[in-house]
């Protein structure tokens, strides 16, 4: 046995064996991948001043994060040919076949690479997979592949030296000592399997761009983390990745519901303009978004439950709200985790699509990073996951966040939860502690983690929170507590009583009463605004989502500067009653007392969903007038948000 392990060990030590030159091929796929980047530099060079050769060697190794993934979409089948675990794969016919396979699939995606030299300059974006959809229509498509090839000769000739050094340098591998009898096949197989298992589990890490449970998988959008600049993130990607990441993406259709923009400004516009009299008063926000925490949890949200007597979960939010303006009608934009930034720090909901999955997702966008700066704000956002977890990290650095603080910033793995991060109370913490050190007037805000799946509890808190009715319950108990202590830390603090705080979540969990199961009780979460010395309390029985988070605090502020949001202002009597959303295929939209499901071409739900809160009664039929009034409102702000998202139109100077 011993000697038939010889045998196979020498093989894969052989400097062409099975192993060593499927590394060699696809690191040389690496190389021309990094050789294309410099050269979509070069040749954009003018839509990037900014680049200093720091920030160009930084992106150039975040490129290698993208490229791995890319190369491994690419080359899936040609490693599964090459390592399936049996002698014949070093027949010269089959090496002749996977050599062919290698340089046909590389080749079509560096003429990817190659085509967005130009490509990008009509486009501003690499090319994703609508690229498909965009041309499909098109009768004279050989015409104009030919036009290229003339105008863009010297592209097809970098894509043919390309090619040429694939050809030239590709690698085949040779059988250095051929296993003999059944035992030392056997025990050649089997290594060979252990070590395909080991590629598989190395091509997984590969593809989602890391290996721990938290992390998911890379998109365009985590290409934000390498950059000072949206639009600089195209050096970051590769083509091919792009287009992989968003196949099947429905990529967003122009709408026409309206024919001129006058008449649809007039019922719908997300540029704001402001018309304060007052000056801007520099107070600093904390905006708390707590994981997974909808209004169902929430006692003050639910005092018409058991006829007055449902307590929830949360003893210290309801103490809070006693002296905080809480809106009764709030909803996230999204179910999703990956969908809460871009909404409230960006005031950009999820319609068809998480904003940061969309090949949309570099558009230059503004944000409260982007907009307070100018006012002399310091920026920060925390989150208590492994740094770059959902993306987050990336968006807050592509949208002008001064500072991150993550895993890596806390630097303690003892009070890891095993599973997503930190344990919320240590988090919260640290975050008060940080504040300290931040200069004001500050904008902050920060993301928590322990009330989600597995639902676990540090064992200290073991039965120290009610269990309820459901796992998440105990959790929600324990970041409430969490949070009330970061409230006492943040009491005794010199920036508290200038500070306003505003708690929400990023979408809801687990439901136990009916009417958080209904499709509007989905989205249904907190939006709390307290301020600890400035009158700012009550009720209101206004809708409010967590796209008019921006818009609402910016008002606080006086801020008096034009600024894009899709969300509007909750302190205004003038703003409208509104709350959009995306579920499935069907646009869902509350309007005052009304919600509305609409499939993109008619409606097909209509509630009262304050009488009906289980959503039984379909109006669509009986009421023409309220079911037409509402219809005219949303379809004005879908179409705002498809084309102005296809025509980067996302800051105010757009109109």
């Amino acid at each position: 046995m011993l000697s038939s392990i010889r045998v196979y060990f020498t093989d894969i030590r052989f400097r062409k064996s099975i192993y060593t030159t499927a590394i060699v091929n696809i690191l040389l796929v690496y190389v021309i991948f990094s050789v294309s980047r410099v050269l979509f530099y070069l040749f954009n060079v003018s839509y990037f001043p900014n680049v200093t050769f720091g920030s160009f060697m930084w992106m150039m190794l975040g490129g290698l994060k993208f490229d791995t993934s890319g190369i491994l979409y690419t080359n899936l089948l040609y490693l599964v040919l090459i390592l399936l675990p049996f002698t014949f794969r070093y027949n010269r016919y089959y090496q002749t076949g996977l050599k062919y396979l290698f340089v046909i699939t590389n080749s079509l995606t560096i003429l990817a690479n190659c085509a967005d030299f130009i490509y990008f300059k009509f486009t501003l974006r690499r090319t994703t997979a609508s690229v498909f959809g965009e041309f499909e229509n098109e009768q004279n498509m050989f015409s104009l592949l030919l036009k290229f090839l003339v105008d863009y000769w010297y592209i097809f000739l970098i894509w043919i030296i390309f090619t040429a050094v694939l050809i030239l340098l590709y690698q085949k591998a040779k059988l250095i000592n051929k296993p003999k009898g059944a035992l030392q096949h056997v025990i050649y197989t089997f290594m060979g399997t252990l070590l395909m298992a080991l590629f598989i589990g190395l091509t997984i890490g590969g593809l989602r761009g890391g290996f721990r449970h938290s992390t998911r998988p890379i998109t365009l959008s985590n290409a934000g983390a390498f950059v000072n600049d949206p639009l600089e993130t195209v050096i970051v990607l590769n083509t091919p990745f792009a287009i992989y990441r968003t196949i099947g993406v429905k990529p967003l259709s122009k709408i026409n519901f309206y024919k001129d923009e006058e008449s649809l400004n007039k019922i719908f516009s997300p540029v704001h303009n402001p018309q304060n009299n007052s000056a801007f008063k520099p107070q600093n926000v904390v905006i708390i978004i707590l994981e997974s925490l909808g209004r169902e949890y929430i006692g003050r949200y639910n005092q018409h439950l058991y006829n007055g007597g449902y307590k929830g979960y949360t003893p210290f939010i309801d103490s809070l709200i006693d002296h905080s303006l809480m809106f009764r009608y709030g909803f996230s934009n999204g179910r999703k985790s990956i969908d809460v930034l871009p909404s409230v720090l960006a005031s950009i909901p999820m319609i068809v699509e998480p904003f940061v999955l969309t090949p949309y997702s570099s558009n230059r966008i503004n944000s409260f990073a982007s907009l307070l700066k100018p006012k002399g704000y310091h920026t920060s956002f925390f989150h208590g996951a492994p740094n770059g977890s959902m993306g987050l990290q990336a968006f807050t650095r592509m949208t002008g966040f001064d500072k991150y603080y993550g895993m890596t910033e806390y630097d303690n793995s003892a009070d890891f939860d095993g599973m997503w991060g930190i344990w919320d109370e240590e988090f919260l913490q640290f975050f008060a502690k940080e504040i300290d050190s931040l200069p004001q007037p500050f904008f902050t805000s920060i993301f928590t983690i322990s009330s989600h799946h597995p639902f676990r509890v540090p064992e200290r808190y073991e039965g120290v929170f009610p269990k309820g009715e459901l796992p998440m319950h105990q959790c929600v108990g324990y970041t409430d507590y969490a949070l009330k202590l970061f409230f006492e830390v943040a009491r005794t603090k010199p920036w508290f009583d200038s500070t306003l705080f505003v708690i929400t979540a990023d979408h809801a969990n687990q439901p136990f009463y009916d009417e958080y199961k209904t499709k509007l009780g989905a989205y249904a979460v907190p939006i709390i605004f307290y301020h600890p010395s400035e009158a700012i309390v009550g009720v209101s029985q206004k809708v409010a989502q967590q796209i008019d988070i921006m818009p609402t605090v910016l008002s606080y502020l006086k801020f008096d500067m034009p600024y894009f949001a899709f969300g509007k202002d909750l302190l205004s009597d003038e703003s409208g009653d509104y709350a959009i959303s995306y579920t499935g295929s069907t646009y869902q939209f509350v309007n005052g007392d009304t919600l509305l499901h609409f499939n993109g071409e008619k409606i097909v739900g209509a509630y009262n969903y304050k009488t009906d809160i289980l959503l039984k009664n379909n109006l669509v039929e009986q009421d023409s007038f309220m079911v037409g009034k509402n219809e005219q409102l949303l379809k004005a702000i879908i179409q705002q948000y498809h084309n102005r998202m296809i025509e980067d139109r996302l800051l105010p100077e757009k109109q």
